[in-house]
């Protein structure tokens, strides 16, 4: 009767006791986490010395690749005993069974010391030696070699440990000091599934279509599902589950790969083409378990693949991660929804409201034009004492204010409507700014404010709309005047800018700044800015959203730089050469 090595064949297999569900799942969560663990080592001390023996090619490296050679068969000689120990199939076994953790660990040990102590002691023996060149080079992957196999002793030592741990020699206190990081995550791994507490699908129970042409394996996995609160179908074929599919909504598929007529393949072709049914998550099934199937799987667009003689655990775990990503995906295609048909009610209410301020704008032109003649001719009807001089004044200049927003609403509106191009002529800075002097300089007088050029010689002329341009400057010019504080000084500036490929124009102030979170801000239709001084609106109204288009439109760039307290610059550029 065969003997377990790994007990020290102390206890026959057959001999040994079942163990409880949970007990298995531990010990086998246990030992695939060992084989991981003493994997990692072990490819570095063979690796490294392969890499090693490839550079000491030759007679002359001789007396080197001896070592070399001895460090690189006991590291083989462990993989292959790590993994005669540790593959898959024996650690079922192992695991099923009444196993003595501690004579299994001290075995470990026992049979790893040997092979490690000579790696350890040969890697010593070269390091010594590396003041030969041909060494000298080789010291870096001779001392990780000597790392490695120092590595995977401690290591070793720790699944002693823990074996004694699981075993009850030893108790584990987890807040001790003592203990580990590898023993912590140990004991997270060999938790049992009950703590995880994902007993049921945490999300919203699914429609789930099973297609297999086996009907005991559809009403198997059927009967699983619904166990774990799914509504299922079942057709036997490919065609029947495009059809169903075609018919009714479903959350997920379970697709047998070997299906007569239709095989899985082409049905889930099939669904990746179709632009209704390509989301739906596909889990392939198969009694197939060739990487070569996986992978043709994977590449066809399938979610997951999956074994049959499903493992149950398994099963509710990979259904329910699809579940989960088609209910985020629906989730994210219901908002794309829901923000496509608010946005289109975004875009008729702005339709509805420039067609209304359009309309508005249009009526109240033809008043005010009317309102701002009668006033005009007030003056030429007789003598008015200084008070209603003053006061015809005021009235004339709010009226001409308004009259200004009225046709730079109705500018804007063309602007965006593309129907107000720029009327290209050949243009120069000075006769521009002095064009803004003439309509802006008597605003200047009354607030005893100084306007200033500063206009750089032999500038070169461009091609503009003279009209735009002007009222761009003038816009500027009178946002300035407005926010600069009685006896302040408005310099107009105009020079080439720093690539000497565009005009610079420039409107300075002295008043009272503009915070740099409003920078962006104030260029937008109706936007404004607190004062910080007097708590007024820094309204800029519609002025320099005008400029604003009209220097794109140019093909330029408008900026503002401003410091609190100090003043404002308002820059804009247009080339001089246009590609409108």
């Amino acid at each position: 009767m065969p003997t377990s090595i790994l007990a020290g064949g102390v206890e026959p297999f057959a001999a040994r006791r079942e163990q409880a569900p949970e007990t298995v799942r531990a010990r086998r969560a246990f030992l695939a986490y060992m084989r991981d663990e003493l994997h990692t080592p072990l490819d570095a001390i063979i690796g490294y010395s392969e890499i090693l023996l490839a550079d000491f090619k030759g007679p002359e490296h001789a007396r080197f690749t001896g070592d070399l050679e001895k460090i690189h068969d006991e590291g083989e000689r462990m993989l292959g005993l790590t993994n005669d120990i540790l593959n898959t199939s024996k650690t079922e076994e192992i695991a099923a069974t009444d196993l003595d953790l501690e004579a299994f660990g001290a075995r470990i040990r026992y049979e790893m010391r040997t092979p490690l102590t000579a790696i350890i002691g040969y890697c010593e023996l070269l390091l010594e030696e590396t003041g030969a060149v041909c060494l000298a080079r080789c010291a870096d992957h001779l001392r990780k070699i000597h790392a490695a196999a120092q590595q995977l002793l401690a290591l070793i030592d720790e699944l002693v440990r823990f074996s004694k741990i699981q075993a009850g020699v030893l108790e584990l206190d987890l807040n001790s000091p003592e203990v580990t990081p590898m023993i912590r995550e140990l004991v997270a791994v060999i938790r049992p599934l009950a703590e995880d507490k994902h007993e049921t699908p945490q999300v919203s129970q699914g429609r789930i279509l099973v297609a297999d042409d086996s009907k005991v394996s559809r009403e198997l996995l059927s009967h699983r599902l619904r166990q774990q609160g799914y509504e299922t179908f079942t057709v036997a074929d490919g065609q029947q589950a495009l059809d169903t599919l075609a018919e009714q909504a479903f959350d997920l598929v379970l697709l047998d790969i070997m299906m007569p007529g239709m095989n899985g393949y082409q049905v889930l072709e099939h669904l990746k083409a179709d632009n209704t049914l390509r989301y739906i998550p596909v889990i392939m099934i198969s009694a197939l378990d060739e990487i070569d199937s996986v992978v043709r799987c994977i590449e066809l667009g399938a979610e997951d693949y999956l074994p049959k003689q499903f493992n149950p655990v398994l099963l509710q775990a990979r259904v329910g991660a699809c579940l989960e990503k088609k209910r985020l995906r629906d989730q994210e295609v219901q908002l794309f929804k829901q923000l496509e048909e608010n946005y289109g009610r975004l875009q008729e209410l702005e339709s509805l409201r420039d067609s209304l301020t359009d309309m508005i704008v249009h009526d109240l032109r033809t008043p005010l034009t009317s309102l701002l003649g009668g006033l005009s001719m007030i003056r030429g009807m007789g003598e008015l004492n200084p008070t209603q001089l003053r006061f015809l004044a005021i009235s004339l200049r709010g009226g001409e204010t308004l009259l200004g927003m009225i046709n730079d609403l109705l500018d804007i509106s063309k602007m965006e409507a593309g129907s107000l191009a720029p009327q290209l002529q050949e243009l120069s800075a000075m006769r521009l700014i002095e064009l803004t002097l003439l309509q802006i300089e008597q605003l200047a007088l009354e607030n005893n404010q100084t306007l200033i050029t500063d206009i750089a010689p032999v500038l070169p002329s461009f091609q503009g709309d003279e009209d735009q341009l002007r009222r761009t400057l003038v816009n500027l010019t009178g946002n300035a005047i407005k926010f600069t504080p009685r006896g302040g000084t408005i310099t107009l500036a105009a020079r080439l800018s720093d690539d000497g490929n565009a005009l610079r124009f420039a409107v300075s102030d002295t008043g009272e700044g503009i915070p740099p979170e409003a920078f962006e801000r104030i260029f937008e239709k109706f936007g404004q800015v607190d004062s910080r001084q007097n708590g007024h609106k820094l309204s800029t109204g519609l002025g320099l959203t005008f400029c604003k288009m009209v220097v794109e439109a140019h093909g330029g760039n408008i900026w503002v730089e401003s410091e609190l307290g100090r003043g404002s610059t308002f820059f804009f550029t247009i080339p001089l050469k246009l590609n409108l």
